[in-house]
């Protein structure tokens, strides 16, 4: 007998619960078998390898998610099995540059998959929304905002928030006890000891607060990481009625981004019916709180910014100037919903590649030196800070983002797409309907028959020695076709501006010269902290 058969039901057994729990076991293994013995894709068909967890079952990519480095994982997986890998039942990952043309292309019909359905949050936006009509619709609305012209009338904001910054890096290197806790250790011969990544996370964010909702966040001025949140509940409707005071408290804007970001990509993986319970769990919920919060930043922000009417230009004067065809413009939780969507993809990206180009500046001086000659070159030693227009045709300037762009793609995972009616043919393989492909920028990023046998290292020189169709083709940063990037002018336009402004003026050297750039990855793959010396180049 066992011991647990005294507080079992007098008609449910031990045995009885050894059937039903083995039923249950069998029923499980046949959810899992049954799809990979009909093979109904055909991957096993065409002999896909992939990890065997992986091809059984959703949770193997959900668990190397919340592990935090995917893209790196998925990458190992091509470098063992070659360009296709199964990462998931219904998921091949194709390291292949010429897939990036098909996958992502125009008019191929390809839809988002259910990933995309874990980062939802008041209503969907841009980013999110997997219906092709209502993202037509979208993008419609936003797309102008973004066109160069509308872009360089968003340039005085971002040389406001650099200049607060510079200011403050000064106060850094004249030893300022109101900023003695950012110091790693003592000032040294005239260098300052410092985490770049949490200026880059404040300056970032206050340029994205200024276009998105009228003001910065005021992180640069208080060296802090605190950002103002609404109270709220999940009803759209309400936050459109907007008929209630909400409460306001501060929280961590940029750990909430990062909690987000792990918890929506790691959720996005896993099999949709099984979401509502690993919502549960206690790292999902902490999750969870974090998309709420997020929310709640844009939801405090937009209603402050309403609340006093502006003749200011900036985003969200655009986004409510918007109209539909219809003539339509958004409501009120549409335009939160929107305005949170350039929230996360005007900060984090920022902040991630303006961190990593100064690791990799920092790590290679002599491309730092030769982007410093042509900076002076071009601009003197001026103390006004440059404009675009002096350095948006530096060509040694572009090299170094867009190779910092490479080797530390923020985007750098594979964004699953689902193959439409008609199938699609990829590097020789013929995928049906219903198909889920996607392409690793990390991995292609690192294809040594494009960018030579040396793609882990640092070198701006190669975009002027390699094939420059070949380099276009398969530099990716910003994704390809309809869903691309809608914010490329500016992400673009405030990167030349923050590294022609910051290596003008600033040198910096790293900490350790074994120093690495360790890293996590939630949906984007971010620096956790890059520690370097600088010190003033002109006195």
């Amino acid at each position: 007998m066992s011991p647990f058969s005294d507080h079992l039901p007098h008609s449910f057994s031990s045995d009885t619960f050894l059937i039903y729990g083995g039923l249950a076991f069998l029923l499980v293994g046949a959810w899992h078998v049954i799809p990979w013995l009909l093979d109904p894709y055909g991957y096993r068909k065409n002999r896909i390898p992939g990890p065997l967890p992986a091809q059984f079952s959703d949770f193997w990519l959900g668990r190397v998610a919340s592990q935090g480095h995917r893209s790196e994982t998925v990458h190992g997986l091509h470098q063992r099995y070659g360009k296709f890998v199964r990462i998931a039942p219904n998921h091949i990952s194709i390291a292949d540059p010429d897939a990036l043309q098909i996958v992502y292309a125009h008019g191929n019909g390809a839809l988002k998959s259910e990933f995309y359905d874990a980062f939802v949050s008041i209503r969907r936006g841009l980013f999110n929304t997997r219906d092709r009509a209502e993202h037509t619709r979208k993008r419609k609305i936003v797309s102008h905002i973004f066109s160069q012209k509308s872009v360089l009338e968003f340039e005085p904001y971002i040389r406001i928030a650099l200049d607060k910054l510079i200011q403050q890096w000064g106060s850094l290197l004249s030893g300022d006890e109101k900023l003695a806790s950012h110091r790693l250790k003592p000032n040294e011969d005239d260098r300052v000891w410092f985490d770049c990544l949490n200026w880059y996370n404040y300056l970032a964010f206050d340029i994205i607060g200024d276009l998105a909702f009228g003001e910065p966040f005021g992180m640069i001025d208080a060296g802090a990481d605190s950002a103002a949140v609404a109270v709220h509940d999940d009803n759209a409707a309400n936050i459109d009625a907007a008929k209630k005071k909400l409460e306001i408290i501060r929280v961590p804007a940029v750990k909430i981004l990062n909690d987000r970001g792990e918890y929506s990509a790691t959720m996005g993986c896993l099999p949709v019916w099984s979401r509502p319970y690993a919502k549960k769990l206690p790292w999902f919920a902490k999750g969870s709180k974090a998309v709420k919060n997020l929310a709640g930043i844009a939801i405090a922000a937009v209603d402050k910014r309403l609340a006093t009417p502006t003749d200011r230009v900036d985003l969200l004067t655009r986004l409510q100037q918007g109209k539909d065809e219809e003539g339509k413009p958004m409501g009120r939780s549409e335009l939160t919903a929107e305005a949170l969507t350039q929230l996360i993809a005007g900060s984090d990206t920022t902040s991630n590649s303006s961190c990593a180009i100064t690791y990799w500046l920092a790590k290679y001086p002599e491309a730092q030196r030769r982007l410093q000659k042509e900076l002076d070159d071009a601009l003197g030693d001026e103390e006004e800070l440059p404009t675009y227009e002096q350095i948006k045709r530096l060509s040694y300037l572009e090299a170094v983002v867009n190779e910092g762009l490479r080797i530390h793609s923020t985007s750098s995972m594979g964004l699953p797409r689902i193959v439409a009616e008609g199938g699609l043919e990829v590097s020789g393989v013929f995928f049906p309907a219903g198909s889920i492909l996607s392409v690793p920028s990390y991995t292609i990023h690192r294809d040594t028959g494009i960018w030579g046998p040396d793609p882990e290292v640092y070198r701006p020189e190669r975009w002027f020695e390699q094939d420059a169709e070949g380099i276009q083709k398969t530099f990716n940063p910003f994704s390809f076709g309809p869903r691309g990037c809608v914010g490329k002018n500016l992400a673009s336009m405030e990167l030349l501006l923050i590294i022609a402004t910051i290596f003008q003026r600033f040198d910096f050297v790293l900490m350790d010269e074994n120093q690495h750039l360790d890293t996590r990855e939630g949906f984007l793959r971010k620096p956790v902290s890059c520690c370097v010396g600088m010190k003033r180049r002109h006195t």
